[in-house]
């Protein structure tokens, strides 16, 4: 933000709209910069989400429909509240169909900032974070395929879907050299998509869903090879270059009227108070229902919920998918900045408090 608004900001907008790419024997493929980071780079992060979404499915805390009944009632109030209190402050005006911004939870912010709090944070809070926001980016990919897809080349979502169900077969055959799995998912799931309307993001997640998987993590385990070797280069690469193009809004005008715009307030209010309510009353109605038990206070699961409303990275990403104007992205991206930073504020604030309160029996 501070580059977007200095008088390097036109540098800086102009370096991301730089093109580049391939071109091989009349065979071309270029894109500006911003493209190749939230189409390219952007789908490895989804495979890398995608891989941990099918782990905690198989083996961790979602292997049992009792283990994923709770945190998935709370993921779904925490999607649906958000994109409720959005469209009602957008509804009829042109950013309505942003409604899909302040969905998403950032797995790697939320779990970090948990993380930092230590033994104020007990291990039954964590595991329930880590649930509901994989279960809450599940949601938000759906949506991003449902909901903010272009016109669809049917063909070339076939052969990427071709491409799926070949890399499916390599793993029922045994098939352990990672390298093929690559060639597969991006010489063909990946271009496939790319071109056919899909927002190719969607064959980082659908690949990940076959590559070989192991309950031990040993030598077999493809999946977690890929998870050791992509975790440093996600987290210290990708996500700081995915950042530092998408997070650069241009404060334009009253910094009081933009964040008095309706797709600013929908956003961050949607995050902000939006997903702390739909989860809490998710794990109301879990509780009440099915006699779920609880993995801490009320107070506690208010302060998740909170952590829950740091959207930033998935966020962004759907803004981009969202609007076509310039102005309603900046707008939404102002929303999710601020949304994100006091979420993450009040979670932490909360949390600590709660802890110096919880009976021995909560922690």
């Amino acid at each position: 933000m501070t580059l977007a608004n200095s008088s390097l900001g036109a540098d800086y907008a102009g370096f991301w709209h730089l093109r580049a790419g391939l071109h091989i024997a009349g065979w071309e493929l270029t894109k500006p910069l911003e493209v190749w980071v939230n189409d390219l780079l952007m789908a490895v992060f989804f495979f890398l989400v995608g891989l941990e979404i099918k782990r905690e499915f198989l083996y961790g805390s979602l292997s049992s429909w009792r283990a994923a009944a709770l945190p998935g009632l709370a993921a779904l109030g925490g999607m649906v509240v958000p994109a409720l209190l959005f469209l009602l402050l957008n509804r009829g005006g042109p950013g309505q169909h942003g409604w899909g911004v302040p969905m998403a939870t950032d797995i790697a912010f939320s779990l970090g900032v948990l993380l930092l709090l230590g033994h104020r944070a007990p291990p039954a809070l964590r595991v329930f974070l880590l649930a509901l926001a994989v279960i809450d980016d599940l949601g938000a990919i759906a949506v991003i395929a449902v909901c903010y897809t272009a016109e669809i080349q049917f063909w070339l979502l076939a052969l990427g879907l071709l491409c799926i169900g070949l890399s499916w077969i390599c793993n029922r055959l045994g098939v352990r050299r990672w390298w093929i799995y690559a060639v597969i998912g991006i010489g063909g799931t990946w271009l496939a998509f790319l071109h056919s309307g899909v927002h190719a993001t969607i064959a980082g997640v659908l690949s990940a869903f076959t590559i070989p998987l192991a309950r031990d993590g040993g030598r077999h385990d493809v999946a977690a090879l890929l998870q050791r070797e992509l975790q440093p280069i996600v987290n210290f690469g990708i996500m700081p270059v995915f950042a530092l193009a998408n997070a650069g809004v241009r404060l334009e005008g009253s910094l009081a009227a933009l964040l008095a715009q309706p797709v600013t307030l929908g956003a961050a209010f949607g995050l902000l108070l939006g997903k702390p309510l739909g989860v809490v009353a998710g794990c109301w109605l879990g509780q009440r229902w099915l006699g779920a038990p609880l993995p801490g206070s009320w107070l506690q699961l208010l302060g998740l919920g909170l952590l829950g409303g740091i959207g930033f990275t998935m966020a962004l990403f759907v803004a981009n998918l969202a609007f076509a104007s310039d102005q309603l992205v900046a707008a939404a991206k102002l929303g999710v900045l601020l949304g994100s930073a006091l979420a993450g504020i009040g979670g932490t604030l909360l949390l600590s408090f709660a802890s110096r309160h919880a009976t021995p029996e909560r922690t």
